[in-house]
């Protein structure tokens, strides 16, 4: 008889969900452990998905087959694209969400899914053979119930031993005030990991009420949506958007901040933790902006059922009767209502140095890490990472090779390869600036990247993966029919050129000459092209989509060549597997520096110990050597 493989997922967070969805969706009988259900794919802080860089990630966990980009194109209140004044290669979708609704669909999306059970339980510990190579067997409950596993993922997010800080006050929490995680972290250590301590934090909510709106600029969503999903039409998600708003601090708000900042938990010496640099307290703007005369504050609705309004920008641990003080100094804030308090969180998470590319943790078999526990910051870093260690412990039970996503083929990739080879010491926030290949990194082409992975993997439908090449086999025709095209001079072509302020043509030319004109495009010369197919697919959107593709590969057609003549140097040095059980403290060629990390970090390949700091190239170079010998 077969042994029935079986997989735990530790934590409901946006990891949690995605890592045990695609560990059920490949058939893997798991089992998700929240320590409160009601927590499932929460958003204890900003109430949206997406944004700069961000919206990648969504993107890609969508291409791979994950939940997070239908989830919010089922429940946004507004959408925006970000950035369209700068290139393709950095457009970012970003959408609020109704929180309370993202959070009941997507519990809703597990308790339907099959192969797939949840249960409300607190963790304590997680169980190893006793001989080596110490591979999982199973968790163990508070109650001190055994469950046998033969993998476990976890994902326990900002939950490890968490407190919450709000001025001189200590509640030993989880965010919003759940259970923490007890015991969890002892149990990480004595299996051998390194252990930090991150600090987050969230601003107060309000009363819509109590806003006076008349003193802020409107931030409407954009007209005309684009889904997050790849599956999705924007049509069927069509609805009428909530507004945000935006204002600014001002030297009164900062005035008050500086007489309180000794009442600051993170100047005051309470908070041990280290805070994110991207997304700072108002406390620590003000600090480390000194010069600065005021900070934009954004008013953010958390759903169409509540009143609560989130405001960004203001994310302090000063205590309440200062909070109040200081948020009714903000233009349109004058007689704002709190409802909840910010605060401060610290936790527990791991040196992710400690993991493989795949998030297995290099010395127990079968164990995985995903999410803030490896020290990222971010709904969309851990449903990226979720997805992927859900894709790999599947593939680990099934006897299968493990996925390691390039650099130079998604965000996800940037982001293990970071984690794993680079380390950090305090919350890491994914950012365009962060991708080498970010031309070829495209929200836009996510599927074209990702999808193949998501269909070997078992979680991309045969219909889709259908749909899927025909559109990719549509972009490359069209592509090259449109290079071969040629645009003849006559008074209409003249005046479509004069329409968009393009000079005219005296004799033939490209199509794709044409388009790569700034200030013309695939769809203006529509009329001008003598060939173009009415519709590809008969689908709109998908129609719409291939277009995008054909304008954004010819448009930037010689970037994206360099930038793939990189990508290609960048994976001969991936390819070079380094043995790995090589003793780098006896190599006397390298420098002791690079000995020691290279020891302590057991690189996969020559890449991925390139970019290890402290290993220099000349270390590089005697590598490459040895492995020649």
């Amino acid at each position: 008889m077969e042994k029935k493989l079986r997989a735990a997922v530790i934590g409901g967070g946006h990891a949690g969900c995605e890592a045990a969805l695609a560990l059920a969706r490949t058939g893997i009988d798991t089992t998700l452990f929240a320590i409160d259900l009601d927590s499932i794919a929460a958003m204890p802080c900003n109430p949206c998905i997406g944004g700069s860089a961000k919206g990648h990630l969504v993107r890609e966990v969508d291409a791979l087959g994950g939940q997070m980009g239908k989830n919010i194109d089922r429940t946004f209140i507004q959408s925006r694209m970000l950035n369209t004044a700068k290139g393709p290669a950095v457009y970012s979708l970003r959408a609020q969400a109704d929180k309370k609704r993202y959070s009941e669909l997507m519990k809703h999306t597990l308790e339907t899914t099959m192969c797939l059970t949840i249960k409300q339980n607190e963790i304590k510990k997680i169980q190893t053979s006793s001989q080596p190579p110490h591979n999982v067997t199973g968790v163990i409950t508070e109650s001190g119930y055994f469950f046998a596993f033969n993998a476990v993922i976890v994902c326990s997010g900002t939950y490890m031993e968490a407190r919450c800080l709000c001025g001189e006050t200590i509640v030993y929490s989880g965010p919003g005030g759940r259970r923490a995680s007890k015991g969890l972290s002892g149990c990480i250590l004595d299996l051998g990991f390194d252990l930090m301590r991150f600090k987050t934090g969230t601003p107060a909510r309000i009363h819509r009420g109590s806003v006076d709106f008349s003193k802020m600029e409107i931030q409407p969503g954009d007209e005309n949506v684009v889904p997050f999903s790849f599956e999705t039409d924007p049509k069927a998600i069509y609805r009428p958007q909530i507004p945000c708003y935006l204002t600014y601090t001002n030297e009164k708000t900062h005035e008050i901040i500086r007489n309180n900042i000794h009442r600051s938990p993170m100047y005051s010496g309470l908070i041990e933790g280290v805070g994110t640099r991207y997304c700072p307290s108002i406390e620590d703007k003000i600090v480390r902006f000194a010069d600065k005369e005021r900070h934009p504050v954004f008013i953010e609705p958390e759903g169409e059922s509540t009143e609560e309004l989130y405001v960004q920008g203001l994310s302090t641990s000063l205590p309440e009767d200062i909070q109040e003080e200081l948020y009714r100094t903000v233009p349109g804030l004058e007689n704002c209502e709190i409802m909840r308090g910010a605060y401060a969180i610290e936790y527990d998470c791991i040196n992710a140095a400690q993991l493989k590319l795949s998030l297995e943790a290099k010395k127990i078999p079968g164990l995985f890490f995903a999410g803030q526990v490896n020290g990222s910051s971010g709904y969309e870093e851990a449903a990226g990472q979720g997805i992927l260690a859900g894709i790999n412990a599947s593939l680990y039970l099934r006897g299968r090779e493990a996925l390691v996503i390039k650099r130079s083929e998604g965000y996800i990739g940037v982001l293990a390869d970071d984690l794993v080879t680079k380390g950090t010491r305090e919350p890491y926030r994914m950012m365009t600036s962060r991708a080498e290949y970010r031309l070829l990194l495209r929200q836009d082409n996510a599927d074209l990247r990702l999808t193949e992975y998501g269909y070997a993997a078992g979680l991309i439908g045969s219909e889709r993966y259908e749909m899927f090449c025909k559109k990719r086999e549509h972009i490359e025709r069209e592509t090259e029919r449109v290079c071969k095209t040629v645009v003849a001079p006559s008074e209409k072509n003249e005046n479509i050129l004069i329409k968009y302020g393009s000079a005219g043509i005296s004799s033939g030319h490209k199509l794709s000459e044409l388009i790569k004109r700034p200030e013309l495009s695939y769809g203006m010369l529509a009329e001008a092209d003598p060939s173009r197919p009415e519709s590809f697919t008969g689908t709109d959107f998908i129609d719409e989509a291939i277009a995008e593709q054909v304008n954004t590969q010819i448009k930037y057609e010689g970037y994206i060549k360099m930038q793939v003549a990189q990508a290609e140097q960048f994976l001969k040095m991936e390819q070079k597997k380094l043995p790995p059980d090589m003793d780098y403290l006896s190599v006397k060629s390298l420098r002791i520096e690079a000995r020691q990390k290279l020891n302590a970090q057991r690189p996969e390949n020559i890449g991925q110990a390139s970019r290890i700091t402290g290993v220099s190239p000349a270390d590089i170079n005697v590598l490459l050597v040895m492995m020649k010998k």
